[in-house]
């Protein structure tokens, strides 16, 4: 009798959050099995080893980070003010995700970390094609960072002195390739 997909599911979301929470080291079988509410055994039918469940999160990952780029390649704003408007956006799913896999290549996970490479290699170049030149992409690129990296730490210095004032911060995206148009 096959064991349902709802088990793989709650297997996966399970070591994502231990990932996320935890580290990779706290990430075990055992860890994953427990916070699943499965046996090991329910685990390892779905998942053979923990380079399994690692390639099971990239995997997931992926179908997140397609998903992302779909709407950024789509969204009426353009990709730059897309890209900044959604790094200020932490706890979803895509951003679960991607920070499991973040701390799946700072484990050296080699899948995990060519994973990433590859994800904001796409992301710079659909804001490539948007803006047009290298140097504006890079600096969207770096905005959205910076604000990720303050949001995502609570009471952080960007939160303190600027909270609720994103939306000028989004504003001023669209206006970089004008201002270098100006400087040419």
């Amino acid at each position: 009798m096959a064991r349902p997909p709802a088990a793989r599911t709650k297997v996966l979301d399970a070591y994502i959050s231990l990932l996320c929470e935890e580290g990779e080291r706290a990430a075990t079988l055992d860890a994953a099995a427990t916070r699943a509410g499965v046996s090991k055994g329910g685990l390892l039918y779905h998942f053979a080893s923990k380079e399994a469940l690692a390639a099971g999160v990239i995997e997931s990952t992926e179908e997140h980070v397609q998903l992302d780029l779909d709407r950024m390649h789509e969204a009426a704003e353009g990709a730059s003010v897309y890209y900044v408007q959604t790094s200020a956006e932490v706890d979803t799913e895509l951003d679960r995700h991607l920070v499991a896999v973040q701390r799946l290549a700072q484990a050296g996970v080699a899948s995990a970390a060519a994973m990433l490479e590859d994800v904001h290699s796409r992301w710079l170049q659909l804001i490539l094609d948007e803006v047009g030149d290298p140097a504006i992409a890079h600096l969207v690129i770096l905005i959205g960072e910076g604000l990720y990296a303050h949001l995502a730490t609570p009471g952080s210095w960007y939160q303190t002195n600027f909270d609720g004032r994103l939306q000028e911060l989004l504003d001023l995206v669209p206006q970089l390739k004008k201002l270098k148009e100006l400087n040419e």
